[in-house]
């Protein structure tokens, strides 16, 4: 039993520092910019100009903030987007396209705080644009293709307040830094459970047993042992939980920088367990096309995973 509190108290400890001290300062500044630019006019001005470029991978003027959203703020961002598409009358086919982009793409949330673990963002973010615009096509054009096109949408933007004095600004600061302080705070309960849930599974040896029986088969693909660890994290309990143990994988020297850019292609995403099951409840039209949208998203972010190796 003392050795299972002792369990707690490190999980809990290499938690709060994740959250608090990693994840919080770079969610805010991020978060604060984004808001920033949103209320200047600067992402509608974005978004106007990409939304007519992006049209033929089935990817509407809201359907360019989702990708914005999840690139810079947090994978559960894009949420709202795709409620608001489905309330304003976007098409199914439509819908499939911008989920399966989203799912396709690196979530903020993670790749953001990886960059002090050496994590190259600028191939991450041109990696995942490609993904996530890969998935989209992919998603509109074939494997969505049996879907609705019939849409009743009147509105294409999003509103938001708006920085025209001193004291708006302050305002969408404030608002920004009370955001990105629900998020560092929200991810600490699953960042303690999934760091104890792994720790304990170390100290029992389940670990280094399933790591023994799938060597054979990895070394057969050139594939490194170590990647069994954070790949079971992120699909089961979700790209924050990886986080916390890629920190954890590179503290104690098990998980170097190369190691940590290589597997970025498929371990920074939403596609897991937790991820669709969040953006998935963002409406009932959006819960119904998920699976040709899945589809989409395995190939764009098995380009991602193509792309970060070669690079």
């Amino acid at each position: 039993m003392t050795a299972f509190i002792d369990i707690i108290l490190s999980a809990g400890r290499s938690a709060v520092e994740l959250s608090l001290f990693i994840l919080l300062p770079v969610m805010v500044v991020m978060l604060s910019l984004m808001r920033l630019l949103e209320a200047r006019g600067a992402l509608d001005w974005l978004v106007a100009r990409l939304a007519p470029v992006l049209k033929p991978v089935g990817l509407t003027g809201l359907g360019v903030f989702a990708a914005l959203q999840i690139s810079f703020v947090s994978f559960a961002a894009p949420m709202a987007t795709l409620s608001m598409m489905e309330q304003r009358g976007a098409s199914d086919r439509h819908l499939a396209a911008t989920l399966s982009m989203v799912f396709a793409m690196a979530q903020a949330n993670a790749a953001l705080p990886m960059t002090t673990m050496g994590l190259h963002l600028g191939t991450t973010l041109l990696l995942s644009l490609a993904g996530g615009l890969l998935a989209a096509a992919l998603t509109f054009h074939v494997f969505g293709r049996h879907l609705s096109t019939e849409e009743t949408l009147l509105d294409d933007t999003l509103r938001h307040p708006l920085a025209e004095s001193a004291k708006g600004i302050l305002d969408v600061i404030n608002r920004a830094g009370a955001e990105a302080f629900k998020i560092a705070i929200g991810a600490i309960p699953m960042l303690v459970l999934s760091l104890v849930v792994v720790t304990a599974l170390r100290s029992l040896g389940a670990i280094d047993a399933l790591t023994r029986l799938l060597a054979p088969a990895l070394a057969a693909a050139a594939i490194d042992s170590a990647l069994i660890l954070p790949t079971l994290t992120k699909y089961l309990a979700g790209g924050t939980a990886m986080l916390g143990v890629m920190d954890e994988m590179r503290r104690s020297g098990q998980a170097s920088v190369d190691f940590l850019n290589a597997s970025a292609g498929f371990l920074i995403s939403p596609f897991d367990i937790p991820g669709v099951a969040v953006l998935i409840s963002a409406g009932r039209r959006v819960a119904t096309v998920w699976k040709p949208a899945a589809l989409g998203a395995c190939i764009g972010i098995g380009l991602r995973t193509v792309g970060h190796l070669l690079a």
